[in-house]
């Protein structure tokens, strides 16, 4: 028998061991069967995994090999402008972005300060400043009295009293004076010397009179008036003043520039703004509409030419009075289409013809075209026919709108459809209704005149834009307004004529914007303070 064997053959003899060599033969019969293998594989699993700090530990494990494979940090300087760099490139301009947008700013950090200062104690080191005590002390506190400060048995009285009284509605002059702490001699003696000068009852309710009263003559007397001005009228200034020891009047006229204001501009989408613009005087641009609209209907373009003269004067001291409206006209293509002009003592405005304007007739109720007239109609916002009670009048945002002529607010607020609604009611069984409005101008049950402001134009309720709907009613039924026109005029003759073409060709005469030019002050009114503290007013308000 041959000690060495060939392989194959030790194989076969091997029998159950299969087709395998020595050593792996020797191996597999070492190791335990598969399925306990399996087994304790699972139980060693489930104790490695049991732990959050074992799960924890794996998944970093996992997602660290798995990163590792992507590479998005591979060098530069290798492989350029292959995949792999350009995935480095990437990765580089991400986190420089990254670092710009968390740049830190180098803008000033407040510092917080030593001590907390609120609004007390900053008002405790304002009052010790030096600029409110040397302007009196505007803070009302004052430094705490040192050893060094004696007090007085008796405050002595201020040398002089400066104070301002105002003349109140009913009440006299000698009343007022009375009441501002003046000796009933005094009061009367000032009284008589300015009835000299002018009539009391011209003085206007709320003129405000400069009182300066001195030094007591008495313990207990009533103090002496050492000064006395006020502003009698726009031209006049009444002073009376202590001289050797009795009171005199001191009238100071005042120069008074009494050229009229003329205003002449083109109308653009609103005259009453376009005369605003151009620098008309809110009143007097109001009385423009109401003169001018009444005679054209609110036929009044674009593009035409507004030209209004305004009773304007101006005083030496810088006060401007704005009076009432002299001259109306419309021009169209440079020809004048309505001129009218105040005469009388009425005021009445006239055409150039001397045909006076319409007093007892309806007025337009704005000045704006009609846009659509009494009638059925397929409404704008309900889409179906019905009828169209009234006249729509157009007319920009916020134009007045003036009450046709007198009457009574019966009713004024929201109403549906209409919105802002006011309805008036007039002689005869008539009444108007205005909607639409921005804002009512008018309370319920109050009486109203002709031409008075009673709201503005608007578009609440069921509008589609800005306008005036414009209603009329007889005993309490619609009418078409188109068909209800009252017109009475006057007219001037002979000498009345003459006299009122002339006066129409002196205000023809007047430049444009020549009011607006400077005028001189007049040096007697000009009194400029020497110190600084003599600009406080420091003068005590006398209650009405």
């Amino acid at each position: 028998m041959s000690l060495f064997t060939e392989r194959d053959n030790q194989g076969h003899e091997a029998g159950a061991g299969g087709n395998f060599p020595s050593a792996q033969l020797s191996l597999a019969h070492a190791l335990p069967p598969k399925s306990v293998t399996d087994s304790a594989a699972v139980s060693r699993k489930q104790a490695r995994i049991g732990g959050f700090a074992d799960r924890y530990h794996e998944w970093r494990e996992h997602a660290s090999l798995r990163l590792s494979g992507i590479d998005l940090a591979p060098d530069l300087a290798r492989d350029i402008g292959s995949r792999r760099w350009l995935r480095g490139v990437g990765t580089l301009v991400g986190l420089s972005a990254l670092a710009l947008a968390a740049f830190p700013g180098f803008s000033e950090v407040e510092a917080a300060p030593s001590m907390v200062i609120d609004d007390h104690v900053r008002d405790e080191f304002r009052s010790q400043m030096i600029m409110p005590l040397a302007l009196g002390a505007d803070s009302g506190r004052r430094m705490g009295a040192t050893q060094a400060v004696i007090p007085l048995t008796n405050a002595p009285e201020r040398p002089r009293l400066d104070m301002v009284a105002t003349l109140a509605q009913g009440d006299s002059f000698e009343r007022m004076l009375r009441r501002a702490g003046v000796s009933q001699d005094e009061a009367g003696e000032i009284a008589r010397l300015i009835a000299g000068a002018m009539p009391p009852s011209e003085i206007q309710s709320g003129t405000q009179v400069d009182i300066t009263l001195g030094r007591r003559l008495a313990s207990g007397a009533p103090r002496p008036v050492d000064a006395l001005s006020f502003r009698a009228r726009f031209d006049l200034q009444l002073a009376v003043e202590r001289q050797d020891g009795r009171l005199v009047l001191n009238p100071k006229p005042i120069a008074v520039d009494a050229t009229p204001l003329r205003i002449r501009a083109t109308v653009g989408d609103s005259l009453f703004r376009s005369a605003r613009a151009a620098g008309a005087p809110a009143a007097s641009a109001q009385k423009f509409l109401r003169v001018i609209s009444a005679e054209m209907n609110g036929d009044i373009r674009a593009g035409d030419e507004f030209d209004l003269i305004v009773d304007y004067k101006r005083a030496a001291t810088g006060e401007v009075d704005e009076g009432e409206l002299l001259y109306a006209a419309i021009l169209r293509d440079g020809r004048p289409v309505k001129r009218m002009m105040r005469w009388g003592r009425e005021g009445r405005y006239f055409e150039a013809s001397g045909v006076g304007e319409q007093r007892e007739g309806l007025l337009a109720p704005v000045p704006g075209a009609i846009t659509s007239r009494y009638g059925m109609r397929r409404h704008p916002i309900l889409g179906y026919r019905r009828l169209h009670a009234g006249l729509d009048f157009r007319a920009a945002q916020g134009t007045p709108i003036y009450a046709v002529t007198d009457g009574r607010v019966t009713f004024a607020g929201r109403n549906g459809g209409h919105g802002n609604f006011v309805r008036l009611s007039h002689a005869g069984g008539l009444g108007t209704g205005y909607a639409h409005m921005s804002r009512i101008a008018v309370s319920n049950g109050q009486q109203v005149r002709r031409g008075q402001v009673i709201g503005y134009v608007g578009s609440t309720g069921l509008s589609t834009g800005p306008h005036l709907h414009y209603e009329m009613y007889r005993n309490g039924q619609t009418i078409d307004p188109s068909t209800v026109r009252f017109v009475t005029r006057a007219q001037l003759e002979g000498r009345e004529l003459a006299d009122f073409r002339a006066q129409l060709d002196l205000l023809q005469r007047v430049e444009p914007g020549a009011a607006l030019a400077p005028l001189a002050p007049d040096p007697a009114f000009v009194d400029e303070p020497a110190r600084e503290i003599d600009r406080l007013e420091n003068r005590q308000r006398i209650p009405a």
